[in-house]
């Protein structure tokens, strides 16, 4: 669906790493010197769901193919990048193609690995590239002003933008992001086509030692404060941990080593799932004997918009939807067992998808 996070962070705090995890490959390059990742590494990643696998076990399925994301690794940024500093250009074009923002944050001491600011200090990492991302904002923000002035005077909808940029531009005088307004559905629709950096929702990734992967530590309570008064979410991860699992091939390994660790799960499957959710995505099913089969689908999104997903053909033809939750597929042990218990029901085109379900379309061709 072309739906993507861009990580980001100042050179050296293990964005790359995280990818290289992420993506299972060393399709980019892990250095220990700013600047080591020059062009944005793209990469699609599965995202992990349990249910599919319960899904499949009930429908007998041969094949299981989950939904997946895509994640950009984007050079290192450092202060004065909004003035073309480093790679500062290059960076602030390339986020501008993504549509959130994975901010890696370094959470960890290690004499071995530099700081291009000589002190590990996550709130002020944070800061200095959320100060380049809102003067970057500004002066791009300026120039649309500008421009846009003439054709408002007799324009109603130029007028309409004209008055939503002077708004945001405020926001952003005020040292605040551009996400930190509360816009309605159309004003948010509008304001997307700006172009703003710091309209993008953001993650905060606390890059940990892996003594600190299980607990965290003082910095990152500092930057879930920081977060939480943001109204955004914070990740705790251990790049290292996460690249040794991602050598692993026996998943008996991965988890024997994960509870050496004192940990659940993988660190990247919290980090894809809070991206998923950050994206405003959702995951709905289908399943028989071929393939059980996970979609991505934006919240909110109605039948015959996800019908779209799987193929255009689907919602030009739409005719219905027949729904059963996920819940009541793995009650029922399955499609038959769920239908015999009344649960599968006839849904149209104003049915809004809801996360779980499990869905077979009927269409004209």
């Amino acid at each position: 669906m072309g739906f993507n996070c861009g990580i980001v962070g100042l050179p050296n705090v293990g964005k790359s790493t995280l990818f290289n995890a992420l993506t299972a490959t060393a399709a980019a390059q892990a250095a220990n010197f700013p600047f080591c990742t020059i062009e944005p590494n793209v990469g699609r990643v599965s995202v992990p769901d349990d249910r599919l696998d319960q899904i499949a076990a009930f429908a007998g399925s041969a094949s299981i193919i989950p939904t997946q994301m895509e994640f950009v690794d984007i050079a290192g940024l450092v202060k004065g990048a909004s003035k073309g500093e480093g790679l500062g250009n290059q960076f602030l074009g390339n986020i501008r193609q993504t549509d959130a923002i994975i901010h890696v944050l370094r959470c960890f001491e290690d004499g071995d690995v530099t700081h291009v600011e000589g002190s590990v200090d996550p709130i002020r990492d944070a800061e200095t590239i959320d100060t380049e991302l809102l003067i970057a904002d500004m002066e791009s923000l300026e120039r649309q002003i500008t421009n846009i002035a003439r054709k408002a005077k007799g324009d109603k909808d130029a007028k309409a933008q004209s008055d939503l940029m002077l708004k945001i531009k405020a926001t952003l005088d005020d040292g605040k992001p551009a996400r930190s307004l509360e816009l309605d559905e159309d004003e948010l629709a509008m304001a997307k086509s700006f172009g703003l950096m710091t309209l993008k929702p953001i993650l905060y990734v606390c890059n940990v030692s892996e003594d600190d992967a299980a607990e965290g530590n003082e910095m990152t309570q500092k930057v879930a404060a920081m977060a939480a008064d943001q109204g955004a979410q914070s990740v705790i991860i251990s790049a290292a941990i996460e690249a040794e699992i991602a050598q692993m091939d026996s998943e008996e390994d991965k988890r024997e080593f994960l509870e050496t660790m004192g940990l659940s799960e993988p660190g990247l499957n919290l980090i894809i799932r809070a991206g998923f959710v950050l994206l405003g995505l959702q995951t709905y099913f289908t399943a028989g004997p071929k393939e059980a089969r996970a979609w991505t689908v934006r919240k909110g999104a109605k039948a015959p918009e996800a019908a779209g997903v799987i193929h255009t053909d689907f919602q030009k033809g739409f005719i219905k939807a027949e729904v059963i939750s996920f819940a009541d597929y793995i009650a029922g042990k399955g499609e038959q067992g769920a239908k015999d218990a009344g649960k599968l029901r006839q849904e149209g085109k104003e049915y809004i998808v809801q996360d779980g379900d499990v869905i077979l379309f009927k269409f004209n061709v």
